[in-house]
């Protein structure tokens, strides 16, 4: 959620916030983790599987996967499993780096916006002036690939994303950070 700390400047007025940061949630959300558990246990009961058919022993307490032949079914479980523990494996990367997660940080006082995100091997970072916002963004697509987007329509440049990727964050949310960032920045709210 944004946090709001006013400026120690003297020169400043007393009841105008100089600072606002708001934290981006990345990719450590519970929907992330319960993929990545399910995508490793599947991975791993195919593996058993495969294991098994091969062996000719039951490795899994459910099933007789021993019974199995070992060509064509025993291999292709083999596969199965070997693109479930790859896939596992990025998806616990993704999730232990926290890749997304970061800070959006609008500074009245040195008149400066500082976007920044964790990539998968790095920071990224966008600096600009404040001057150069001319409007929050608010997009809202609904239907079967829902979108709701916070961004900076930025001058001369394509907008600038300023809300998590994935999950969508409820319209009242959205609407509210919306209003609150278009207040702080006086910049209007656009897509209302």
């Amino acid at each position: 959620m944004p946090s709001v700390s006013p400026s120690a400047s003297p020169g400043a007025q007393a009841s105008a916030p100089q600072l606002l940061q708001q934290a981006v949630l990345g990719s450590r959300r519970v929907s992330n983790v319960l993929v990545a558990v399910l995508v490793s246990t599947g991975g791993v009961g195919f593996l058993l599987t495969s294991l098994s058919s091969y062996l000719g022993v039951d490795l899994l307490p459910i099933g007789h996967p021993a019974e199995l032949l070992w060509v064509p079914q025993g291999l292709v479980m083999g596969a199965y499993s070997l693109a479930a523990i790859l896939l596992s494996t990025y998806l616990w990367t993704v999730i232990g780096l926290d890749v997304g997660s970061g800070v959006n940080r609008f500074d009245k006082g040195a008149s400066q916006c500082t976007i920044t995100r964790r990539g998968f091997r790095q920071w990224i970072q966008v600096d600009l002036p404040l001057r150069e916002i001319q409007a929050v963004k608010v997009e809202v697509r609904e239907g079967f690939n829902p979108r709701r987007r916070l961004s900076l329509r930025v001058q001369g440049r394509r907008d600038l994303p300023l809300t998590r990727v994935g999950e969508p964050i409820s319209l009242t949310d959205l609407e509210q950070s919306g209003a609150e960032l278009a207040r702080f920045l006086n910049v209007p709210l656009e897509g209302i």
